[in-house]
């Protein structure tokens, strides 16, 4: 464990203590950066509608930019979503964990403010284990890209300290994240087959190939 300031912590990911020190950040209301599969992010309790503002401060970015929810396990669907239509379950079944992220809409008996997100939820598990490891500790977080809005995402801990500086309790590092191409986004709010908001690292091709009907963004 190194300090690096009054208030944040750089941690190895590997140690159990570096969980447990994120997950209690957590609980408290605050942010933390860790890896993805993809790029490292800035997470929080998805459910603390304070310390979702403060993910957003951090990253200069408004509410009509909400964050998705990361999950460790793709059962922790049902506890978010109101409904998933059997395209998005495929899907899911398919290739969860990776990078696929669903919107769906949002249990309504949630205490869930992620921002302007007009009662839908997106949600993705990473292909990451010790990102799963935290979620499992900590349950679904709010995470996005570590970064400052309009500069590019972190793949180091490093990168993410020098944006996002104090506004972070504890960075978990684990080497360099991989990069390369974001999450593929599907929308199933207006159409039960589906409809690519993004395209990312998983193309239409291999989607379709579960999901004919899957609609083109």
């Amino acid at each position: 464990m190194s300090e690096t300031g009054s208030r944040t912590l750089l941690l190895e990911f590997e140690a159990d203590t570096a969980l447990e020190t994120a997950r209690e950040a957590v609980a408290e209301g605050q942010c933390v950066v860790f890896p993805t599969d993809t790029v490292y992010g800035i997470g929080c309790a998805a459910f603390d509608a304070k310390a979702v503002t403060g993910l957003l401060e951090a990253k200069k970015r408004g509410r009509d930019m909400p964050p998705p929810v990361l999950i460790a396990e793709a059962s922790m669907l049902r506890a978010l979503a109101g409904q998933v239509p059997e395209a998005a379950r495929k899907l899911v079944a398919r290739f969860w964990p990776g990078a696929l992220t669903i919107i769906v809409k949002a249990q309504r008996s949630l205490p869930l403010d992620l921002g302007e997100t007009r009662g839908t939820v997106a949600v993705r598990v990473p292909d990451h284990d010790q990102a799963r490891a935290l979620l499992r500790r900590t349950g679904p977080m709010a995470v996005s890209s570590a970064n400052v809005s309009g500069q590019p995402a972190a793949t180091t801990a490093g990168e993410a300290r020098r944006m996002l500086a104090e506004a972070v309790a504890v960075y978990l590092d684990g080497g360099r994240a991989p990069g390369g191409k974001a999450s593929t986004i599907i929308d199933f709010t207006g159409d039960e087959h589906g409809r690519v908001l993004r395209q990312g690292a998983i193309d239409l091709e291999e989607l379709r190939e579960v999901v004919p009907e899957l609609q083109a963004g």
